[in-house]
């Protein structure tokens, strides 16, 4: 059965690259382009993994992450944090809140997405 990845990030032209991509990789993937819709879909779905933006519309990221690690099924969910920021004080604080990985929009290319994404749940 396809591992199955959720996709949280408002950018619809992004959103709709990642979930091509990993497709093709095989994946099984969901999108949702606001933070609230996001944390409703995976405790609908129960992903393998949640690739996330921090700045959205009604809910950011940081709020999705302090949401996602009260609830016990969730909280074991890997997070990779797709965003336009480096910061270091925004990197700093999504590890706290439990991203495993980021990757920077205006650096990666799709298939720095795909490895990291194996690299935390396999094929």
């Amino acid at each position: 059965m396809a591992k199955k990845i959720l996709i949280i990030e408002d950018d619809k032209l992004l959103a709709s690259l990642l979930k091509k991509k990993l497709k093709k990789e095989g994946y099984e993937v969901l999108v949702t382009f606001q933070g609230d819709k996001g944390l409703s879909k995976a405790k609908e779905i129960m992903p393998d993994l949640i690739l996330l933006d921090i700045i959205m519309p009604v809910m950011n990221g940081f709020e999705v992450m302090e949401k996602i690690q009260k609830d016990q099924d969730l909280a074991k969910i890997p997070i990779i944090i797709v965003s336009n920021s480096g910061q270091p004080v925004e990197i700093g604080r999504a590890q706290e809140l439990g991203a495993r990985d980021w990757l920077i929009k205006a650096e990666f290319d799709p298939q720095e997405v795909v490895d990291k994404v194996k690299k935390q749940i396999g094929k």
